[in-house]
């Protein structure tokens, strides 16, 4: 079907059927809602068509539709941006969740890896050669745009970022077309797609490093909350490192153990969709009034759920210059996340104040953000993400590349206009 003749860009469904190899999904569709649902709850948005690319020619098809219609393109990878980037209102959805495929060589421990994978479903297949990339905390992420944000997760202190592991890549960029990126080759890019986020294009493939990572000491561990153990929680392998935690208190549920690294990523329900307000932080240190404060900030909460996060950061991460990626946050110390759930609209604003007011409260002297937890939160928070020269020499690469601002659904860094004879 076409859509309504008065809107003021038609998209011919029949057209797209007939030129694209992927599946086009259309607003009668019986699996249309469902295929806008994604993981956050709480947005409720109707695309004018999503598409669920077959391969790379079929995303520069895409991006060369968005370009011509001038409709908003959302990029969907895994559907987790809590800014909810991943779906559009009446504009184009180009879904990557059928590019899948994965081609690991264990040998030379490097993978080339299509950008609509999960990283639960690339930790299973690189497990089964003993080998892992860092990734975050989820399974059901994909890979496209962790990697973009620049990826803090588990093996962040022994093996650094996601993107310290990014070897190559291939992105469709704003004119349709597709380019591979490394050090050698459009350098440029290949700098701003490790943490610049999906400003750039699309990225389609990327070749990671692999390390060998076989079996682990991890999972969950519960333990009263009180502010002499979230403080002594901020410490330095295996079960001697487990036992000071352990030390703190009787758990209420431990869940500790060796197991194969890609059980780290339990299964997880695909109803699951939260509704939470959250923010995203930095900080030098978690000392006896800290850990107060946040011991305080949760008790006063009565959310059904509200979380402080606190996550060591350093180690490998730390060892590269900041200079050396559009990630520029390589000197923090702690990355704090807090959050809270809310129920419908009205409570809404009562867990956003909360949130707000937590986060300022914990607030020290590093006012730096990580973009890929960052929601809608306004251009400021963008530029604590990416400060000083960092914007400036994205918004330049910006520039070059998405001098229109094509993709401008992600925590957006507008071109900079080059002046004559620059």
């Amino acid at each position: 079907m076409d859509t309504n003749p008065s809107d003021p860009v038609a998209i011919s469904i029949p057209q797209l059927l007939a030129e694209l190899e992927g599946r086009v999904i259309a607003p009668d569709d019986d699996d249309y809602d469902q295929a806008r649902t994604v993981f956050c709850g709480g947005i409720d948005r109707r695309p004018a068509v999503i598409i669920r690319a077959a391969d790379a020619t079929d995303v520069s098809r895409v991006v060369s539709l968005a370009r011509e219609t001038e409709l908003e393109l959302a990029v969907r990878s895994g559907g987790h941006s809590t800014a909810g980037h991943s779906v559009v209102d009446g504009g184009i959805v180009l879904d990557l969740s059928d590019m899948r495929a994965l081609d690991i060589d264990a040998e030379r421990r490097t993978a080339w890896a299509q950008t609509g994978m999960t990283t639960g479903d690339y930790t299973t297949a690189a497990g089964a050669h003993g080998l892992a990339t860092g990734f975050g905390d989820t399974g059901s992420v994909g890979i496209g745009g962790i990697t973009l944000g620049g990826g803090v997760g588990y093996l962040v202190r022994k093996h650094g970022l996601t993107i310290d592991d990014l070897l190559a890549g291939e992105v469709v960029t704003a004119d349709g077309q597709l380019l591979r990126v490394d050090a050698e080759t459009h350098p440029d890019l290949f700098w701003a797609i490790r943490g610049g986020g999906g400003n750039f294009g699309v990225a389609t493939r990327f070749r990671f490093r692999l390390h060998e990572v076989d079996t682990i000491v991890g999972g969950m561990l519960m333990v009263p909350a009180t502010p002499e153990i979230i403080a002594s929680f901020i410490a330095e392998a295996g079960q001697r490192a487990v036992a000071p935690f352990r030390a703190l208190a009787t758990p209420i549920a431990d869940m500790v153990k060796p197991m194969p690294y890609p059980e780290i990523y339990p299964p997880e329900d695909e109803e699951y969709h939260p509704t939470a307000v959250g923010r995203t932080m930095f900080v030098d240190t978690i000392d006896g009034d800290v850990a107060e404060t946040v011991f305080e900030y949760l008790r006063a909460s009565d959310a059904t759920m509200r979380v402080a996060q606190l996550r060591v950061l350093g180690g490998a991460m730390a060892r590269v210059p900041d200079e050396a990626t559009a990630f520029a946050h390589r000197g923090s110390r702690i990355m704090v996340n807090v959050a809270a759930f809310y129920e419908g609209p009205e409570d809404r604003g009562v867990r956003e104040a909360w949130v707000g007011d937590f986060a300022g409260a914990l607030q020290q002297g590093d006012t730096g953000a990580y973009v890929g937890f960052l929601g809608d939160e306004g251009e400021a928070r963008i530029r604590e993400a990416y400060p000083g020269s960092t914007w400036d020499r994205l918004a330049a690469i910006k520039g070059r590349y998405d001098p229109t601002n094509l993709f401008r659904l992600n925590q957006n860094i507008p071109p900079a206009i080059e002046g004559p004879g620059q």
